[in-house]
């Protein structure tokens, strides 16, 4: 019993508003010291420009989020710090295009069974990485596939907690032949329309673009699938995002977290995962996380 439940706290999926750009009133540092921040950043994300004025153009964001971050830093009594990542030279507006691809069904009233719902005899911390239930961080690149991302996420655990296996998944799999009702490959999806078998990601690779489905491919499911239960109530309408929460825990002070595996690489967050407060007070938790969860079953 004790099994059961632990698994479907490995395999919730979860629809969370983009993260990005903060609201801190920015803090102007020295040009010069800047523009040496730029080119560090530019050698270690090996970033490369068509010509100058992409360049500058660039540099001026890349600047206006730098000092985002540090005014933010610089404040007192923030419960956690921002860096700078891979995608510093992005506005807020061109990350969440190229990297949020969640489509939330308009209101979809479907209800599922929760078998778990009135359990609260649940372990105090949970990291299904230490069980070996949880694939290497992965990269959706220039593409609007977290849906893809979450929904294989799930899938990985919930076939590794049933069959003894870890196997990595095939996002393209979703991307190319998942093509009914929300889901339109890297213009974006819902993941619970990819709680499918999927092939290996060996035998299916990710191209982080759109293509043509491979019939044969997708027809070499390594996992077996048989549905989902969703956890929480109705669809909310603003959430943009879909990731995978593979545990959670408590901070040294007391800070009850959800532990979320993103698809963003592992340069971004804390080597591509992130600890979100839950508990709070919303009922929609921090940034929606609440709103919309289910898991597959098998």
């Amino acid at each position: 019993m004790a099994a059961l439940l632990d698994m479907k706290f490995l395999v919730l999926v979860l629809a969370i508003l983009g993260i990005w750009a903060s609201q801190t009133t920015a803090r102007t540092l020295p040009e010069e010291s800047m523009m040496q921040k730029y080119e560090q950043w530019m050698i270690e994300y090996g970033r490369v420009y068509r010509n100058n004025a992409e360049k500058q153009s660039r540099y001026k964001i890349f600047k206006e989020n730098v000092e985002r971050i540090e005014a933010f830093n610089d404040a007192a009594n923030q419960p956690y710090k921002l860096g700078i990542n891979a995608f510093a030279d992005l506005t807020n507006e061109e990350f969440r295009a190229a990297r949020n691809g969640l489509k939330i069904p308009f209101c979809e009233p479907k209800i599922t069974s929760f078998k778990y719902e009135n359990v609260t005899a649940v372990p105090t911390t949970m990291d299904w990485r230490t069980k070996g239930a949880v694939t290497p961080i992965k990269d959706q690149g220039q593409c609007g596939s977290c849906w893809a991302f979450s929904a294989i996420a799930a899938t990985e655990g919930i076939t590794k907690l049933s069959t003894g296996k870890l196997i990595s998944l095939s996002e393209q799999e979703l991307v190319d032949c998942d093509r009914t009702r929300d889901d339109q490959g890297c213009e974006g999806g819902y993941m619970e329309d990819g709680f499918e078998g999927a092939a290996t990601e060996k035998t299916y690779p990710y191209k982080a673009a759109d293509g043509s489905c491979n019939t044969k491919k997708e027809s070499s499911s390594a996992a077996d699938i048989k549905g989902y239960e969703k956890v929480k109530g109705a669809c909310g309408t603003v959430l943009d995002h879909g990731v995978t929460a593979i545990g959670y825990g408590k901070a040294v002070d007391g800070t009850k977290y959800w532990l979320i595996k993103n698809s963003w690489s592992t340069s971004w967050g804390e080597n591509g995962y992130i600890r979100m407060e839950r508990d709070i007070d919303a009922k929609q938790g921090l940034c929606g996380i609440a709103m919309d969860a289910s898991y597959p079953t098998v």
